[in-house]
């Protein structure tokens, strides 16, 4: 019979290979380390392609993605409390901002960024990147004047479309449109605010979740096959939150266009702030209107109508002015979407006849009577051509230069990737590459023979370094984070270090396991 005491290293015998096998899985060879920082700053370019050294508030105006910092600028609890409005660029966003919490408002037109103006003075942030003026040196620039021409809207609050609902990429389903932008919201316009198409459409933001039950829900008569998942979800747990969870995109209201019907949007709020632009509306180059009021009588009465067997609708002529853009950080990809910007055309000159088919009157003069309700407005891809020009009209076209050309908006230079063609430290630069590749780079521009001095004391650590892992390496005992603080300082003479070192090993020993995660080399 075995006693308390063998008992007691019996247990210890059997607990052994599995702390030990534990500690294994949560370990790595240098090698994997590398490799996964790699991948890490990998992914990182890839969200990030640009380089982010440069504020573009030296430039002027541009059109460029905007950012909102909401820790600088946090939205009013009530709409009583006052609010300073800012943006900043793409470079200031990661630069002086990149800890935190972001808001991307993709383009805004005619935008100089604010960071290190007097519109960021209550956040204590800096911009990092421009060349403070007092000193003559880069960074820790504060209080400049903001440029008084800059427009904002409550997409600097997170809020958008004419719900003014908060955008959570997280909750949020289906495609939001980005309006031309006529007016501004000090005209009546939205500001190139993003919108829902339910909410373009007069329906509330509520009738969604009912739309897609409807449309998801299996009706008799139709094949087996069709939306054979949504049905099972919808039996097995009866809630439309879970069916509507299993889906990355909503779909389209009935009666809103398809996406690749139209190339831009102008909202009703727009249109109403400059409702000559209605009166093209169903012309060549055009869709219909798209009415929120006609909207909201077929919508009560489609949901009073008893069920019957889809329908496919008929498409209806109704395209628009979409900046569809991709964000996909994320990780839950973003839903709001830009459409790429294909071709720049140039500002056309007012046509000095102004005639179609032959004749002499303006082309205005055909155009049918504008609507008098609201409506949203749908562009194809040829708007521009069928603008009329003449010299009554052409004023007013160059008050909106979005109409006349199409917009490019500014990049910064694309990031270089550091990587060479053999994998060489060749054509690398310090300030390229990832952080391994940076030093190498370092180590190969170095002073010969500061280089020597550093490879020789390298070697003298790695020698070192050796034969203290030896005795492990022979035992097969893992190599503790402790194992290596205890070391290390002792190679520094530290002897602090050692006996904290040791008081945290005699820590860990209670649970037998003398390892734990390291944090500092």
């Amino acid at each position: 019979m075995a006693t308390s005491g063998d008992a007691t290293q019996q247990s210890n015998g059997l607990q052994h290979p599995s702390s030990k096998s534990q500690t294994s899985e949560k370990s790595q060879t240098a090698q994997e380390y590398i490799a996964s920082q790699l991948a890490l700053e990998a992914d990182a370019r890839e969200a990030l392609p640009y380089q982010f050294d440069t504020c573009t508030k030296p430039l002027g105006p541009l059109r460029q993605s905007v950012f909102a910092c909401l820790t600088c600028t946090p939205p009013p609890a009530s709409n009583y409390q006052q609010f300073t409005p800012a943006g900043v660029c793409y470079s200031c966003s990661i630069s002086c901002h990149g800890e935190h919490n972001l808001m991307e408002l993709f383009t805004k037109r005619d935008f100089v960024c604010d960071c290190g103006t007097t519109r960021l003075s209550n956040s204590g942030t800096p911009c990092t990147l421009r060349i403070n003026a007092s000193t003559g040196r880069k960074g820790d620039v504060r209080g400049e004047a903001a440029r008084p021409g800059n427009k904002y809207n409550q997409n600097y609050e997170g809020k958008f479309c004419g719900c003014g609902e908060e955008y959570d990429p997280e909750k949020e389903k289906g495609t939001m449109f980005q309006c031309l932008g006529l007016g501004h919201v000090e005209d009546g316009g939205c500001g190139e605010d993003w919108w829902h198409p339910e909410c373009l459409m007069g329906q509330p933001r509520s009738k969604l979740e009912q739309r897609q039950v409807k449309e998801e829900a299996p009706v008799s008569g139709t094949l087996d096959t069709v939306k054979e998942e949504s049905e099972d979800v919808t039996a097995t747990n009866g809630t439309s939150e879970q069916t509507h969870g299993d889906y990355d995109e909503a779909p389209l209201p009935q009666g809103f266009p398809g996406e690749d019907d139209f190339d831009h949007l102008i909202c009703y709020k727009c249109a109403n702030a400059y409702p000559w632009i209605k009166q093209y509306a169903g012309t060549p180059g055009f869709l219909p209107a798209l009415s929120a009021e006609t909207q909201i009588a077929q919508a009560n009465s489609s949901l009073r109508s008893p069920p019957t067997a889809p329908v496919i609708p008929v498409k209806e002529e109704l395209e628009s002015a979409k900046r569809k853009a991709e964000d996909e950080l994320e990780n839950g990809q973003d839903s709001k979407r830009v459409k790429a910007d294909e071709s720049t055309n140039a500002i056309a000159a007012p046509e000095t006849n102004g005639h179609t088919n032959g004749t002499d009157a303006p082309r205005h003069a055909s155009l049918p009577q504008a609507p008098t309700d609201s409506v949203s407005i749908f562009l194809k891809e040829d708007f521009r051509d069928q603008l009329c020009k003449c010299p009554e009209c052409f004023p007013r076209l160059s008050q909106h230069k979005q109409l006349l050309e199409e917009e490019e908006p500014y990049e910064p230079p694309v990031s270089e990737s550091g990587q060479h063609e053999n994998g060489s430290a060749a054509g690398r630069s310090v300030n390229s590459g990832s952080l391994l590749e940076r030093g190498e780079a370092a180590l190969s521009s170095m002073d010969r023979v500061r280089a020597i001095e550093g490879v020789m004391a390298y070697n003298h650590v790695k020698d070192k370094v050796k034969a203290f892992l030896q005795p492990f390496a022979e035992s097969g005992q893992m190599v503790s984070a402790e194992d290596i603080k205890e070391y290390f300082a002792k190679l520094r003479g530290d002897e602090q270090a050692q006996k904290e070192a040791a008081t945290g090993a005699a820590n860990d020993g209670v649970n037998g396991d003398h390892r734990k995660e390291q944090g500092g080399y």
